[in-house]
């Protein structure tokens, strides 16, 4: 189901020009009933070579891999090696050149960065408290991220609405004012975990190996685990924290979305966002 207002999950940090709001809000109103592939053309079109699918083995950023690859095979992929992912997801971007010719970019933390926070708090900070985790995410993946960005005029995501509460209202084109003003787009915004299967099974995309093993999304090794039958599609992603936003920042902006539990926000009389479908077990 659809929410009742869709707008994008960016809000304003600074001042935009009104002009380049309306433009994207056009777009987003245009493209909100179109296909992924309809979107995905106009977009290469527009911003290819400055333009590129952010890709972290999730089975979504598969199928935009292979929807773009169809449309133009010099298409450009980047993920974001945190240090601490799973030895299966550099399997599968082996994978990924293999099977497209796909060279894809891979970008890292600062060592430095890296080697500070790891000395001060330890491997696994994260497991002690949700700003530890946070600056885990942070040196790991929002700054490389952030310097990925600063080289393109658009990227691609695989947001859909229902994954989790934090991106119930994303639109399939939004700009991106956390990094510069830059285009975002999520062309699945409006898919369903049952349809980006059955696209990968019809088109033979590959797929993480994990996602045989219980996985529904797959992130770093230490933070990511497989589901049960009934929780929701991201319930494996730092599942100690359990009624957190289950972001890490590249996303949407940790300190605007805010890193309160539901608890903490229903005790400050703050709503808390509609919560996500669950998993089928045999969709996955």
């Amino acid at each position: 189901m659809r929410p009742d207002r869709v707008e994008p999950i960016h809000e304003p940090a600074t001042p935009i020009v009104d002009e380049e709001a309306a433009w994207v809000h056009q777009a987003a109103a245009r493209f909100e009933r179109a296909s992924a592939q309809e979107l995905l053309s106009w977009a290469l079109e527009r911003f290819h070579p400055r333009m590129a699918i952010s890709a972290a083995g999730g089975v979504d950023g598969m199928a935009l891999i292979d929807m773009a690859w169809r449309i133009r095979p010099d298409v450009r992929v980047f993920t974001l090696d945190t240090g601490r992912l799973p030895p299966e997801t550099y399997e599968l971007f082996e994978r990924v050149r293999e099977h497209y010719g796909i060279r894809v970019e891979f970008e890292q933390p600062d060592g430095q960065d890296v080697s500070a926070l790891v000395t001060e708090h330890g491997p696994n900070l994260m497991y002690r408290s949700l700003e530890l985790r946070l600056a885990c995410c942070n040196v790991r993946k929002v700054e490389p991220l952030k310097r990925k960005l600063a080289t393109l005029d658009a990227w691609v995501a695989g947001l859909r609405r229902e994954q989790w509460k934090s991106r119930r209202n994303i639109a399939k084109v939004e700009l991106d004012r956390e990094h510069g003003g830059i285009v975002k787009l999520n062309p699945l915004a409006d898919w369903t975990l049952e349809q980006v299967w059955t696209y990968v099974r019809e088109h033979d995309v590959p797929y993480h190996p994990l996602f045989d093993k219980g996985y529904t999304s797959i992130g770093c090794a230490p933070c990511t685990r497989p589901v049960m039958p009934g929780e929701p599609e991201r319930a494996g992603r730092w599942w100690w924290e359990q009624d957190t936003d289950k972001e890490c920042g590249i996303h949407c902006s940790v300190a605007l979305l805010g890193s309160m539990s539901d608890r903490e926000r229903e005790a400050n009389g703050i709503p808390s966002p509609v919560e996500p479908r669950s998993v089928d077990p045999g969709e996955a």
